[in-house]
């Protein structure tokens, strides 16, 4: 990253520091820790029996339910949904799941980020990588993203950020015209309702369901047992995101549009989709439960990890940034992934967990991912070793 965007996010960042400190230590807000706290250790310990009776209640509310044990699985799937439509444009809401899957890169139809950020670095074409899960492009100046939207939409606004907004609104508006798919993530789901939650202050995500199908994709990590539970998760991650305590919208998606006013006849498609597809994704989560299934992904890490502030995204693995990325990467993808994502530059000061709202030890997951690698030699070189030892159940994580 250049300087002066690493300026530019160090400035972002201390804005969601100042905003938020008034309230995360707050009492309610203290409660509300404990609470989620409690909500994803029985969540992690019993996911497996949450996923089965997760997929019961989306059968009982007309919710189609696939399981994807790779990338390449979600992706295909995605693919034959998509192909049934003969979808040519594809309204997509801001997933760092789908990120992790490679989707934009994938897929041959035109894909419209609907949320403004990603918007942004779509338009932005090189060096498009986020810098933060809910503040993708907190790097860049309004000079800078005046200079995108002109160069990319063949406009002439100002350098004024409503301006720049309506420019972008307009456009991504006009393109979605004629999309019949929509696809976006989920912050979490609901395994005794079957509900999927879903929180935005654009109301871009309400764009994206109005289409005829809707596509959720989502980590396992986002089961929970309750509603209540999952608006609770929902909170906290706004809280610790953004320092507000709620969202302008919380979407509650546990079927798909219907409604019964003629004579009580059950009618689909009303005005949103006539088909709701969640995919569940693995993607390496059930073999990596202590690093992966507690994050609710605030971003609060990355704002106060000093290494983060110093080199920004160049620390992490794609769109998971920080020590807690790179943590994701020997999972998500292999040994080498991890060492080139920033193994060996955390500090491990331990300002990650201090900051996170559940205390996930990510200094110690990395420092005990440098152990493994020393047992067996020089990292990169080693990978094949270090798999071979996990394999004997050697590790020591």
């Amino acid at each position: 990253m250049k300087e002066s965007e690493l300026e530019t996010m160090r400035k972002s960042f201390n804005t969601v520091k100042v905003r938020s400190d008034s309230i995360k230590n707050s009492h309610s807000t203290e409660r509300l820790v404990k609470r989620v706290g409690e909500i994803k250790e029985f969540s992690v310990k019993n996911y497996e029996e949450l996923l089965r009776q997760v997929r019961q209640s989306f059968a009982q509310n007309g919710i189609e339910c696939r399981f994807a044990k790779t990338s390449a699985d979600a992706l295909a799937i995605i693919d034959g949904l998509i192909e049934e439509y003969g979808a040519k444009v594809i309204a997509k809401a801001k997933s760092n799941t789908l990120n992790e899957i490679g989707l934009k890169n994938h897929i041959n139809a035109e894909v419209v980020e609907t949320d403004l950020g990603d918007r942004i670095l779509q338009l932005k074409k090189t060096d498009n990588k986020p810098v933060h899960p809910t503040g993708p492009a907190s790097h860049l100046n309004v000079d800078e993203i005046a200079r995108i939207v002109n160069d990319s939409l063949d406009v002439n606004v100002s350098s004024e950020p409503r301006e720049i907004m309506k420019a972008v609104r307009s456009d991504v508006l006009n393109r979605l015209k004629n999309a019949a798919v929509g696809i976006s993530g989920a912050n979490a789901i609901a395994s005794e309702e079957g509900s999927c939650v879903m929180v935005h202050n654009e109301g871009n995500i309400s764009i994206v369901s109005l289409k005829d199908l809707h596509i959720i994709v989502a980590g396992i990590d986002k089961i929970v047992p309750t509603l209540e539970d999952a608006i609770s998760v929902v909170k906290l991650e706004t809280i610790f995101a953004t320092g507000n305590y709620v969202t302008s919208y919380m979407n509650v998606i546990s079927g798909p549009s219907k409604t019964a006013d003629i004579e009580k006849k059950l009618i689909k498609n009303m005005y949103g989709a006539e088909r709701v597809v969640v995919i569940f994704l693995d993607n390496g989560r059930s073999e990596a439960i202590e690093e992966c299934l507690y994050c609710i992904g605030c971003g609060n890490c990355i704002v106060h990890c000093p290494v983060y502030n110093a080199v920004g995204n160049e620390f992490g693995f794609n769109n998971y940034l920080g020590g807690r990325g790179v943590a994701m990467s020997r999972f998500i993808e292999n040994d080498e992934t991890c060492f080139n994502s920033g193994l060996y530059m955390c500090t491990l000061c331990g300002l990650c967990t201090l900051n996170c709202p559940l205390s996930i030890p990510t200094n110690e997951i990395l420092e005990n991912m440098r152990k493994l690698s020393a047992d067996v030699g020089f990292y990169p070189k080693a990978h094949g070793k270090i798999k071979d030892s996990i394999s004997r159940n050697d590790s020591p994580y």
